[in-house]
């Protein structure tokens, strides 16, 4: 859990809800990316302009990676080890982490203002949300180049991928939808409205449920990725951002910006448990 404004991460135990470790990062952190294989997590520090790399064994900082200006999401294959992190502010482009070293092997150039990313990588495609341009880059994990562009709605922030299903869940913030696109031919197959300004999206693959937080309505809106149709909503905190989803233990977990955790069953569609953490907690990060 990035707490923004504490420039740190809170770890929580998924099996106790509460924190075991709190760890020192960079100015301004946001978004979060895991290798589960590595237990590597990388985060975006937007102020800093670098990602902090954490052990997940030790729960400390084993490396920091200067990539763009003002890095915003981040999206981890763990199939390549590769980390694509979206650098929001007059970069406009993605950085291409080696997780073997630890450094930047490539640079996307992609739209304007890219916010989210999501990664398949079963196909090797990322997905970067352009939040000024109104649209979405698909990179090639294989060349680092721009294969497509996919207009979507107003100001996309989040973005979810489903690999089984080649499903890509993009959060129109300023048009209070999310767009699913269709991953083999890259276009919008279903618009689903939502709440107010959403951002965050989380998925999981094996029920095929999608996450989206929305920050002004103060809930997240549970998709049902067959129907492409909301199919409950869970009220949180106040100023819902991001979302993680354990896909084995089925649990939701929330950050809101009245600093905490809502923690939500996918089985009841319930909060179970609330989690204090930093200040204006952003990204979530788990490892199953």
């Amino acid at each position: 859990m990035a707490n923004f404004s504490s420039a740190n991460v809170s770890v929580i135990d998924g099996n106790t809800n509460s924190i075991i470790a709190t760890v020192s990062v960079g100015a301004n952190p946001r978004g979060v990316g895991v290798n589960p294989t590595t237990n590597r997590i990388y985060v975006a520090n937007r102020t800093s302009n670098n990602v902090s790399v954490i052990d997940g064994n030790t729960n400390s900082v084993i490396a920091t990676v200067p990539v763009g200006n003002r890095p915003f999401g981040v999206g981890v294959n763990p199939t390549t080890n590769r980390i694509y992190v979206a650098n929001e502010i007059i970069s406009n482009n993605v950085s291409v982490i080696d997780g073997n070293t630890n450094s930047v092997i490539a640079t996307v150039p992609v739209g304007a203002t890219p916010r989210g990313v999501g990664v398949n990588p079963t196909t090797n495609r990322i997905y970067v949300a352009n939040e000024v341009s109104n649209n979405v880059s698909v990179i090639d994990g294989n060349t680092n180049s721009v294969m497509a562009t996919v207009p979507v709605g107003f100001e996309p922030f989040g973005v979810g991928v489903n690999p089984t299903t080649n499903r890509i869940y993009v959060a129109n913030s300023g048009s209070n939808d999310v767009s699913v696109i269709d991953g083999l031919s890259n276009s919008v197959m279903a618009t689903v409205p939502v709440g107010g300004n959403p951002e965050g999206v989380g998925l999981n693959p094996t029920t095929n449920r999608i996450y989206v937080a929305n920050r002004t309505s103060n809930n997240v809106s549970v998709i049902d990725g067959n129907t492409n149709s909301v199919m409950a909503t869970v009220p949180v905190g106040s100023g819902s951002l991001g979302v993680g989803v354990n896909p084995l233990t089925n649990g939701i977990y929330v950050s809101n910006l009245s600093n905490n955790v809502s923690v939500i069953s996918g089985n009841t569609n319930t909060v179970i448990a609330t989690v204090p953490v930093g200040t204006n907690p952003a990204g979530v990060g788990v490892n199953p």
